[in-house]
């Protein structure tokens, strides 16, 4: 019986082992470009969690890997239903601007005579963009807006603002 029990589950597991690499080996592109989706992403959100922002770096994650994998599906979606009638590629990358709009929005709060929020909202909306642009392989240009971004975020706007209460903080 315990013969029969061990070969039971070293025939299960060498049945799990020959799947889960069959699976990488079949997705590991795609699993490539969510890794560099979420990384890009938790390096932006790294920063707005250094300066102590609400959104940091789980958020920046998510919305890079969401727009990541919207436009994956969104890939393969015209790939498999190629000449249906109406169908755009376009249709669901371009609502994740919109989408990612509201979340946005979301961050910004007005106080006072303050706005708060609106560069973390941009940041935002910029990670989003780079989650699309990884999914298409444009793996330079996402890399690059990454840097852009993180060279903005890192500019001090504190010597421009008077001595007085701030009339409209960017961040």
């Amino acid at each position: 019986m315990w013969f029969t029990m061990a070969m039971f589950a070293w025939v299960a597991e060498s049945l799990y082992n020959y799947l889960m690499y069959q699976f990488f080996t079949q997705n590991s592109e795609l699993i490539l470009r969510l890794t560099i989706a979420v990384g890009l992403g938790l390096l932006v959100g790294a920063e707005r969690l250094l300066v102590h922002k609400d959104a940091g770096m789980k958020t920046h994650a998510l919305v890079s890997l969401g727009s990541a994998v919207f436009v994956l599906f969104s890939e393969a979606m015209a790939q498999k239903y190629i000449n249906l009638p109406g169908l755009s590629p376009t249709m669901i990358p371009a609502q994740i601007v919109v989408g990612i709009g509201f979340l946005g929005a979301g961050m910004i709060l007005h106080r006072e005579n303050r706005i708060d929020g609106l560069t973390t909202a941009a940041g935002i909306w910029m990670t989003a963009a780079i989650g699309m642009s990884v999914a298409v392989h444009y793996y330079i240009l996402s890399i690059g807006a990454t840097v852009l971004i993180l060279m903005v975020f890192m500019f001090d706007d504190g010597r421009f603002k008077d001595n007085k209460k701030d009339k409209g903080d960017d961040n």
